[in-house]
């Protein structure tokens, strides 16, 4: 993605939320924060909870409404708690964050997310305003979320998806290298085991179902398949001694 990301807040109203957002943008790389007619002191507690965000507190920008937020812009998504499946009452219906983090991705121009006011979100006039809508899914009988919650979401929803092509971003957890050869090699032991130890005969193929199972679910590296083996090998070595080698 090379789009430049622009975070507005429409009359944020407390300090800490700002500061909280200030350091949030720091993290998933927003080029720009903006603040319209904020009720916030943007003082103490503000330069506080952002941290590592205060250069972005310090260049925000703090203008009186949301047209004047959004010059420039050339695409505005407003957010809100409202799930607006197909009511009439809404321009549009509203994305996943998951989603609008994909439509982002061949974008090239500036893009502004807008998030309203703690106590009341973006009016109806507001989210007019907007190309696009997102909604966060949540509990319907408390679908509203903490500002700096619900920024952090969606930015990270969007960072998500331009992560592996950006090279300020850090790593995605590492993809697993699976080796089926070593795992069948393994169960075979499991169940050669599992025979010389004496275990019963007709649950030995639940034992070896049950090995299947465990191994599916957690997914283990080649290097960790060969260290179980390792341990089965000396536990066979052991057995044989200790019954005179059969």
């Amino acid at each position: 993605m090379s789009a430049r990301l622009t975070v507005v807040l429409v009359r944020p109203k407390e300090d800490g939320n700002v500061g909280a957002v200030a350091r949030i943008a720091r993290n998933f790389g927003a080029d720009q924060l903006i603040f319209v007619a904020p009720r916030a002191e943007l003082g103490t507690e503000a330069r506080r909870r952002a941290m590592g965000g205060i250069p972005n507190l310090r260049a925000a920008k703090v203008v009186p409404d949301l047209a004047t937020a959004t010059v420039g812009a050339d695409l505005v998504v407003g957010t809100t708690d409202l799930s607006t499946g197909r009511s009439a009452s809404y321009l549009r219906r509203a994305v996943s964050p998951e989603r609008l983090g994909e439509l982002f991705l061949p974008i090239v121009g500036t893009i502004a997310v807008v998030f309203g006011p703690e106590d009341n979100g973006l009016g109806r006039e507001e989210l007019a305003q907007c190309d696009l809508l997102v909604h966060i899914p949540a509990r319907r009988e408390f679908p509203t979320l903490n500002l700096s919650h619900a920024v952090a979401i969606v930015l990270y929803a969007i960072h998500r998806q331009r992560g592996p092509v950006d090279p300020e971003s850090t790593p995605a957890p590492e993809v697993l290298s699976l080796n089926g050869s070593e795992k069948e090699l393994l169960l075979r032991r499991v169940e050669e085991l599992a025979a010389k130890a004496g275990y019963p005969a007709h649950k030995r193929q639940g034992l070896a179902l049950l090995w299947r199972r465990v191994l599916g679910r957690s997914t283990p590296t080649e290097p960790e398949y060969r260290m179980l083996l390792g341990f089965l090998k000396s536990v066979d070595r052991w057995g044989r001694k200790s019954h005179g080698g059969r």
